[in-house]
């Protein structure tokens, strides 16, 4: 009798990372491409994060640019309408390409859910899981309903990627809402009082609730409600996991967890590490080496080509130092000092990469540790 071997179909999901140029903040041609080509499927993109060429302020409105045109685009493809599109796939994008920094959106796809138990053996690789909060009010930005709201909405997004501990998170990417003075008068109309009108502080205050409540999430910190005057004043409480923008643009929590599980199969894999300051060179070394790679000082031609994608939160030191010497990133009254610290950071990281092609956002409060940030990175292992 002939008998045939046959191995069985590894039916787990596989994570798709595509980096993409634009030539304007609108440009989504090379997407539009791929998907032409059949080398994405619309149904298969479940999140984008992006750098915009904007100012990164709350006037920012490169952001909301790319985001129509992003959910205009999957629409017609989907045949669905854009407004349902915007509520369900995070589009975290921050502006300002400041130096030699490159507009660019990572475009996150997979193919199938995760089922079942996690195998007993086996490789972990790189998994993802999104998830929405409920709407944000003014009122609760920077106070702790929006700690709980992202920590349950971390939670959500785990379940989302079939990551069972916090410690299999690699990197949480998160978008906040703020407080604008047109949400700060209908709060007032409806008797609530925000915690700032300050459009500019609310974006702080948010991105640190969004900390928190990823710190939470990852047992980083205790759930307590008592912490919550510790909100952009004890430095000393952070996540090493989080990145946190905030924009105009939304109304809810926006949550993207990356992580590795045996439940998912392929090639990528994901390193992370804290900056301890903006001049940290040795941790952009060792979320390189959590991936397998080296920098030697630069990344040689074939590594940096394995590398996915690159994600960077810093802060200008709001001592001002850095390491001793004095800066002046917080007094410069021409140039705004988020734009300085992603301008100096961008230039650090990119120097190590070879590519320019790199995510940095400024306003890392309680994200890594003080005056620092954290880098992240995606490679092909």
């Amino acid at each position: 009798m002939h008998t045939t071997n046959s191995t069985p179909l590894d039916t787990r999901p596989q994570l798709q990372v595509r980096r993409l140029a634009m030539a304007h903040p609108g440009d989504l041609s090379a997407l539009a491409a791929l998907l032409d080509a059949g080398a994405l499927q619309a149904r298969d993109i479940v999140a984008v994060i992006g750098k915009t060429e904007g100012n990164g302020g709350v006037n920012d409105f490169t952001r909301g640019y790319f985001t129509q045109s992003l959910m205009g685009l999957l629409a017609a493809r989907l045949g669905r309408p854009a407004e349902a599109l915007v509520r369900e796939l995070p589009c975290v994008l921050s502006g300002g390409t400041e130096g030699v920094l490159s507009p660019h959106y990572v475009v996150f796809a997979r193919s199938g859910r995760p089922e079942g138990a996690e195998p007993a053996t086996g490789e972990a690789a790189l998994a993802i899981g999104t998830a929405m909060s409920a709407h944000t009010p003014a009122h609760e930005v920077g106070r702790w309903a929006q700690v709980a709201a992202v920590a349950d909405a971390v939670r959500a997004a785990m379940r989302d990627a079939g990551i069972a501990r916090a410690e299999d998170v690699a990197f949480v990417q998160l978008k906040t809402p703020c407080v604008t003075s047109a949400r700060a008068q209908a709060a007032a109309a409806e008797g609530h009082a925000v915690l700032t009108a300050d459009p500019g502080r609310s974006m702080a205050y948010a991105r640190a609730a969004g900390a928190f409540g990823t710190a939470i999430a990852l047992g980083e910190l205790p759930d307590d409600a008592a912490l919550e005057p510790a909100l952009l004043r004890d430095f000393e409480h952070f996540s090493s996991r989080a990145s946190v923008s905030c924009g105009v643009e939304v109304e809810c929590n926006e949550v993207i967890v990356l992580g590795h599980s045996r439940r998912w199969q392929g090639p990528l894999r994901m390193g992370c590490a804290p900056m301890r300051d903006a001049l940290d060179i040795a941790a952009v070394g060792a979320a390189l080496s959590a991936v397998g790679l080296r920098a030697r000082p630069q990344l040689a031609a074939e590594d940096a080509s394995r590398i996915a994608a690159v994600f960077v939160k810093c802060e200008p030191d709001r001592r001002g130092q850095v390491r001793g010497a004095r800066h002046t990133m917080l007094d410069d009254t021409d140039i705004n000092a988020q734009r300085h610290i992603r301008g100096a950071v961008g230039a650090l990281v990119a120097g190590v990469l070879g590519d320019p092609r790199i995510f940095v956002s400024g306003g890392a409060e309680h994200q890594g540790p003080d005056g620092g940030g954290l880098v992240a990175v995606i490679a092909h292992v």
